[in-house]
Order: structure tokens, then C-alpha cells, then sequence
């Protein structure tokens, strides 16, 4: 008889499986019918009543109270060396197994971190009402967009959720679940999203609403790098035109290539002066806010 995994043997099927093998154990030929009638191996029946005497005896030993107390220290230190430490879940895991810790695989720790995560409001709620004024943006976690509001003054995080989109609608549910813990909003500074702005201004339609100036700094530098791009590459156009030049050798390939190498310096000189126009104004910006 061939036996194959079986993804239809769910926990509570595995259970009955061994209640009936344990009630049975040592009447003839109940085993063989109990793997009968499951179509299972009595090799794999005697795995599960094995698995399930370690449980029991683990269960119910001395070390399973002593572990149990343990626990009430094991589970801050967890935290501790995650949110203090800011340990990745492989270098909390040496950690614990230097210290002689159980349970210490990765597979445990991810699990505990999630579980404990999942038991944190995703919003602060305040006794009363608090006038503030927010920063929100999203992070991205496995291309899932994460959404953040924080406090400008304090930076504690007001409300922070995962998300299935960046839409206005979505955002706005995020700013009107603050203001049901008590949240007030001053106004808000953020990119110039458009999901984020308008979720925001139908939330909060009174409030003010200002774009931060690291978004703002740092879209004006990606332009000035595509500028700086643009005029390396006016330079070379002029640089190899003024090359062909050099090598004309008849009067009409001279005067061809000479208009060539005029509109390709008159280019050069253009893309030049407007990546030097935006550096300065960028370097006045700096100095302004510094």
C-alpha cells in the first residue's frame, strides 16, 4: 500500500487519531483497523503517539512549572532586546541560545513578535481631547503600504496601520480614527501625495495642511541631479562636435559641421546655466532655513 502526505488530517483529526490508538493500545489488531480506516501508516500512528507522550510528560513535568514562571521574565527580555536592542530576530536568537534560553528558534521569536504586535491598538487614545499637529507619510513593507501619523512635537506615533491601498478614502479613515481617541488637528505637513492630501482635507476640511520641506528638498535635488545628467550629456554632444569639426577636410563638410557644433554649444551653454540656476536657488533655500 502506498501512503502519501495527507493535508486533510487537521489538528483536531490528528487528536482523535491518538485518543482512539491510546484507548486501544495493546487490544489486537485495533491499530491496524484505526490506520485503516484513516488511510495511514501504523508507522505514522506510532509517530503521533510518541509526539503526543513527549507533549504530555513535558506537560506535566517540574520543568514545565519552572519554565512557566520563567516566562513572566522571558517575554520582556524578548521585547527589551528587540525595541531597545534593535536586534534582528537571527541575532535575538544567538542571544537567547548563548544565555541557554528556550524557546529561541527564529521561527518562534517571528511568531511571538507578531502575536505581540497584533495585541497593540493601532491607534493612542487619550483620557481628553489634544490639540496636534501631525506628520503623516507611508513606509512599505513587502510592497504593502503602512500608513504613519506622528505627533511633530513629541514624534510619538498617534496611529500607524497596514493598509491595502493609498487612496483618499483610506486616508481618510486613518485622520477620523484619530480624532475619535481624542486627537485634534492644528494642521498637517506631508508630501504632496494625492490620496494622503485629499483623505486628510475631507477628514479634516478646516485644518491646515503644508507640504514638509524634506519632500520638498528632496524632489527639487532629483531635479537638479536630472539636470546635472542633461548637461553631462550637452557637453559631450558639443565636445564631439567640435571633434567632427577638427577632422572636416572640405568647405561645405566645414560649414555643416560648424552649424552642428553651434546649436550643440548653444544647447550646452542652455542646459549649463539652468542646472547652475537651480543650484544657487537651492543653496539660498538651505541657507534661509538653517
Amino acid at each position: 500500500m502506498k501512503f502519501t502526505r495527507r493535508p486533510d488530517l487537521d489538528p483536531p483529526t490528528r487528536i482523535e487519531i491518538v485518543r482512539l490508538a491510546w484507548l486501544y493500545q495493546g487490544v489486537y489488531g485495533k491499530m491496524t483497523q484505526i490506520a485503516q480506516v484513516y488511510q495511514i501508516s501504523r508507522t505514522f500512528l506510532s509517530q503521533l503517539l510518541l509526539a503526543a507522550n513527549l507533549q504530555l510528560e513535558v506537560l506535566f513535568s517540574e520543568e514545565k512549572l519552572l519554565c512557566q514562571k520563567d516566562q513572566q521574565h522571558f517575554e520582556p527580555l524578548l521585547l527589551l532586546l528587540r525595541l531597545e536592542g534593535n536586534g534582528s530576530l537571527l541575532r535575538i536568537s544567538s542571544i537567547l541560545k548563548a544565555l541557554a534560553d528556550h524557546p529561541h528558534s527564529v521561527g518562534y521569536l517571528s511568531q511571538f513578535f507578531h502575536n505581540a504586535g497584533q495585541t497593540l491598538p493601532s491607534t493612542l487614545l487619550m483620557p481628553s481631547k489634544k490639540f496636534v499637529f501631525y506628520l503623516s507619510d507611508e513606509i512599505f513593507a513587502i510592497h504593502a503600504p503602512i500608513l504613519v501619523t506622528i505627533d511633530a512635537r513629541s514624534t510619538t506615533i498617534l496611529n500607524i496601520e497596514l493598509a491595502s491601498d493609498r487612496s483618499a478614502d483610506t486616508w481618510r479613515t486613518h485622520c477620523e480614527a484619530r480624532e475619535h481617541h481624542h486627537f485634534i488637528s492644528l494642521g498637517m505637513a506631508s508630501d504632496r501625495g494625492l490620496g494622503l492630501v485629499a483623505g486628510y482635507q475631507a477628514a479634516c476640511d478646516m485644518a491646515l495642511w503644508v507640504a514638509d520641506y524634506f519632500h520638498e528638498f528632496r524632489d527639487l535635488f532629483e531635479v537638479l541631479h536630472h539636470l546635472e545628467r542633461k548637461a553631462y550629456t550637452a557637453i559631450d554632444k558639443a565636445y564631439n562636435a567640435a571633434h567632427k569639426f577638427v577632422r572636416a577636410t572640405s568647405e561645405s563638410t566645414l560649414e555643416k559641421r560648424l552649424q552642428q557644433y553651434e546649436q550643440a554649444h548653444h544647447a550646452c551653454a542652455q542646459a549649463i546655466a539652468l542646472y547652475d540656476h537651480l543650484a544657487i536657488l537651492l543653496q539660498l533655500l538651505r541657507a534661509t532655513i538653517q
